[in-house]
Parts: structure tokens; C-alpha cells; sequence
């Protein structure tokens, strides 16, 4: 047997003789009156009046011999009273120790104790506010009970889990073991809800919409595709939001956003994943120049209320969202860089001047995905942050055309750290201009181009009822992940990973 094989089978031994005692080794309940960080806070009162309370949490770690012994339990609670009501603000997790003495506690609760509990077992112990000779804040235990005997032996706080995709694996653990890994959950949280109650705050409706489509659409991607057995039909994981919350705008709704899961059947990478949180928000009556200052605001408002700050080290990149963030045009930047003007050049020119930069096609070669593919080299070297402007329009199928150049959209994306941390645009609602751009996405999906966009018909049908001008905007949590300066999947509470097997 392995060395954790025949730990577990000691804490099986244990387990049994916990039960030929009659105590229940897995209770459903608890008696808990205070937690970790309420005992912390309160103590001196408690000394004082030499009250009974009980405490629970996971045992971190044990120590002593003979008549006495020490354990420090954790019970997920936050010092702080801010911290434990919105459970958002990160803080110092709370840590109890308690004191077990032979001479104060029953000798049989005191023998059981030291025969069947491990280090990572769940206990409740009874007893009152106790300072040790080390002046260290103690529960001195009168009474202890088992909530949940574990099997498995956690890592010693102090080395933790060194192996990284074990890390990532049994991320509970990291969580558990590595205060920074805790803090960036609580972080991640609080994220969202900024996000989440700045547009409350400004009057925009919380949507939900369907998870799986008859046509995916909203973004250039690959979809996952199942099968509903019900309707007996292929549906697809969405890929985006966008299209269901313009529906709701042709619906009257004049502001919605929605914080869910979307889908693409992509690569990996440090900022690509295939399974990750979105936010999209719409707003009637609004357009792309109105947006960019909403959207400044809005990464201000995420960068102050999380980190309480406006400068980041990303990548070896510095950002500084408190600056003037410039604008950039897509076609002036191609030009200087390589050459290609990306409204007049051929198909030929620009396949060509992408190969010369070493570019690797995933895909079948055409224009759009060849003028892509120059601007993502070309954007690693800018810092941000930055607005992008001037995107033609048979990259974007979405988005409104200028009024000054019809050949291009009205979109902006946010630049950070050499890379698209967030898109926005003036929405297009032609319904005929929709339809030709459809048409034209269709044929590069026929020739070979897996991420072009399907003909919606019904989405089509929808607009034809007539929508109104509006400002759509999408960031993904890569931008929680620039912020933490992580890859995309540690930045995720419980990332895919191939199965052991």
C-alpha cells in the first residue's frame, strides 16, 4: 500500500473506535454560539464573565503530550465585522487555539482525544476564554465533540501543496492552505459585485438568458455542441450574450446587463479558457462616444472598490486606469507597422504581409482573419490604457458603421497589457445591413472559417420589429485575471483539467 493508503486506513481504525463510543463520528448538527472571529473580537468580555461558549472549525494543527495539548482550529471566519457580514472584504481569516488540560476536562473526553483526533478533522469544543502563559487568546476546553472525522490527510500549513497541477487539482486545499490563493476568492468575489452594483446603481435591469441556443452568435468562436433530447434537436453552448439582450431592447427594456457563464471551443492559454464568467451590458439610446467615458468610469470604479488602487503591474506592463486613456486607430497602426492599409489592401497582400510576420494560420487563410491576426501581434507591445477605434467592418458584423467612414464600425476595445481587455460599440440596428453581413460571415463559415458567424434568422426577425440606437459593452474575467497579474485558470476557483485517469 501506498504512504496515503495506510494513513487512511489508521484514521479507519480511529474512526471505529470514535463510534464504539457512541459519539457520532458525523452529526448533522452542531452547537456553535460564536464563531473564530466573533470568540477573537469578544474575548475580553468573555474573560471576563467567564462564559461558556462553543466554538467549531477544522483542526490546522495539533501539539503537546501528556497533560495538556493544543489545537488550532479554522472555521472560514473573517476578523472584521464589515468582512463577515458581506463575506467581500479580504482580511486576516480567524484562528482559534484551544487548550486541552486533563485536570479541567472529563478523562475519558481528554483519552478520546488523544487516541482518534487528527489534524484536518471537524470538532466543536465547549469551554471559556482562557489566556496562556504567552498571553495567546485560548478556549479552554470543557467539553469537544467530532463533526466530521476526515480520512485523508491534509498538507502541513506550512509547506502546502507544492505540485502544481495537484494545486489546481484539489484547489480546496490550496484554498485552505494558502492565504493569498483565499484572498484572490474573496477578491474574485467582490469583483463582481462591484461590477454588479455599479450598474444598479445606474439603473440598469439584471437579466438571465438561455444557456443553450439553436444558434450561437454574438462573437467569432466555436461553439460546444450537445444534443436536447426533448425537443430532439443539436443546440449549442452560447458564446455570448449579446443577441439576447438586444432582444430585450426591441422588447422596451432600455438598460439590462447580465453577469454568466459563456462557452467557445477554442484554445487554451494564459488569457483564452473555454468555460468562464461574462458581463455584457446595453443601453438604449447611448452610442459608442457616450460609452467610452461610462466604460473609464467603470474600471475605476472595479479598480478602487477591489484593490483600492489605479495602478497594476500586468505581464511587465504598468497601468494606470487614474490616467487619460488614449485613443488608437486600428488602421493608422497597421500602416506604420506593417505596411497593409486594411480597407484597400487585397486578400493576397494581407495573407502575405502575415506570413512575413511569422503568423501561423489555425484556420483557412482570408482577409479578416489575416488582419486579426497582425493587430493581436502588434497590440502585445502596448501598455494601455487605451481605447481602439477604427475597425473595419468585415471584422465586426455587429456594430454600427461610422458616419464619417461607412467602411468602418464604431467600436471600441479596451487595450491592457498588450491585449483586449473589453469591447464596446455603437449597436447596429439595420436590419437589411445585419442580414448582408450575415450573408457575408455564412460564406466564410462555407469556405472554411469555423469562428464566422451563422445566419440568425430569428434573431433577425426580432430586429425587423425594429430596435433602438444603443451602447453595448462585454468584458470577460480576464480582466479580473489582469488585475491579479494570473494566468486565466488560476484566477478561476476550480479550472478544467483532464481527468486522472
Amino acid at each position: 500500500m501506498s504512504s496515503e493508503d495506510n494513513l487512511r486506513a489508521e484514521r479507519l481504525k480511529k474512526l471505529k473506535v470514535l463510534k464504539s463510543t457512541g459519539m457520532e463520528a458525523y452529526p448533522a448538527a452542531t452547537s456553535r454560539t460564536l464563531t473564530n472571529a466573533d470568540f477573537s473580537e469578544q474575548f475580553d468580555e468573555l474573560e471576563k464573565s467567564r462564559a461558556s461558549e462553543t466554538v467549531a472549525g477544522r483542526i490546522m494543527s495539533l501539539r503537546g503530550q501528556g497533560g495538556i495539548m493544543f489545537a488550532t482550529i479554522f472555521d472560514g471566519s473573517i476578523y472584521g465585522e464589515q468582512s463577515r457580514t458581506t463575506s467581500l472584504t479580504t482580511g486576516g481569516a480567524a484562528r482559534l487555539q484551544l487548550v486541552f488540560q486533563k485536570e479541567h476536562l472529563d478523562e475519558k473526553l481528554f483519552s478520546l482525544f488523544r487516541d482518534v483526533v487528527d489534524h484536518g478533522d471537524f470538532i466543536e469544543a465547549a469551554g471559556i476564554a482562557y489566556r496562556t502563559k504567552r498571553g495567546e487568546k485560548s478556549l479552554l476546553v470543557d467539553a469537544w465533540h467530532m463533526l466530521a472525522k476526515s480520512l485523508m490527510s491534509i498538507p502541513d500549513e506550512w509547506f502546502g501543496l507544492k505540485d502544481e497541477e495537484k494545486r489546481l487539482r484539489e484547489r480546496y486545499l490550496d484554498m485552505l492552505l494558502n492565504d493569498e490563493v483565499r484572498e484572490m476568492v474573496l477578491r474574485r468575489a467582490k469583483f463582481w459585485q462591484a461590477v454588479r452594483n455599479f450598474y444598479l446603481e445606474r439603473g440598469f435591469l439584471e437579466v438571465e438568458t438561455p444557456t443553450l441556443e439553436s444558434y450561437p452568435g454574438g462573437a467569432d468562436a466555436r461553439p460546444f455542441v450537445t444534443h436536447h433530447n426533448a425537443l430532439n434537436i443539436d443546440v449549442y453552448l452560447r458564446i455570448a450574450l449579446e443577441l439576447w439582450h438586444k432582444r430585450m431592447l426591441v422588447a422596451g427594456f432600455p438598460k439590462v446587463f447580465e453577469i454568466g457563464r459563456v462557452f467557445r471551443n477554442e484554445g487554451q492559454s494564459r488569457e483564452h479558457l473555454q468555460d468562464y464568467t461574462m458581463f455584457e451590458s446595453y443601453e438604449a439610446y447611448s452610442d459608442m462616444q457616450k460609452g467610452m467615458q461610462f466604460v473609464q468610469e467603470l474600471y475605476r470604479h472595479i479598480a478602487k472598490e477591489v484593490y483600492e488602487k489605479y495602478t497594476f503591474e500586468i505581464g511587465g506592463h504598468t497601468v494606470d486606469f487614474a490616467e487619460d486613456w488614449s485613443v488608437l486607430d486600428f488602421g493608422e497602426l497597421l500602416k506604420k507597422h506593417f505596411g497593409i492599409e486594411p480597407l484597400a489592401c487585397s486578400e493576397e497582400q494581407v495573407i502575405r504581409a502575415a506570413k512575413d510576420a511569422r503568423i501561423v494560420f489555425g484556420e483557412a487563410p482570408n482577409k479578416a482573419r489575416a488582419v486579426d491576426h497582425l493587430w493581436k501581434q502588434l497590440r502585445k507591445k502596448i501598455s494601455g490604457p487605451a481605447f481602439l477605434t477604427g475597425v473595419p467592418v468585415y471584422l465586426e458584423p455587429l456594430a454600427k458603421r461610422s458616419r464619417e467612414n461607412p467602411e468602418v464600425v464604431e467600436r471600441m476595445q479596451i487595450i491592457l497589457a498588450g491585449s483586449e481587455v473589453g469591447k464596446g460599440f455603437s449597436e447596429l440596428n439595420d436590419p437589411e445591413d445585419q442580414r448582408a453581413r450575415f450573408e457575408v460571415q455564412q460564406k466564410l463559415r462555407d469556405t472554411g472559417d469555423e469562428e464566422a458567424q451563422r445566419m440568425d434568422k430569428e434573431y433577425l426577425r426580432a430586429m425587423e420589429y425594429g430596435m433602438p440606437p444603443a451602447f453595448g459593452f462585454g468584458v470577460s474575467e480576464r480582466l479580473f485575471a489582469f488585475l491579479e497579474n494570473k494566468p486565466a485558470h488560476e484566477a478561476q476557483l476550480f479550472p478544467l483539467l483532464r481527468s486522472r485517469q
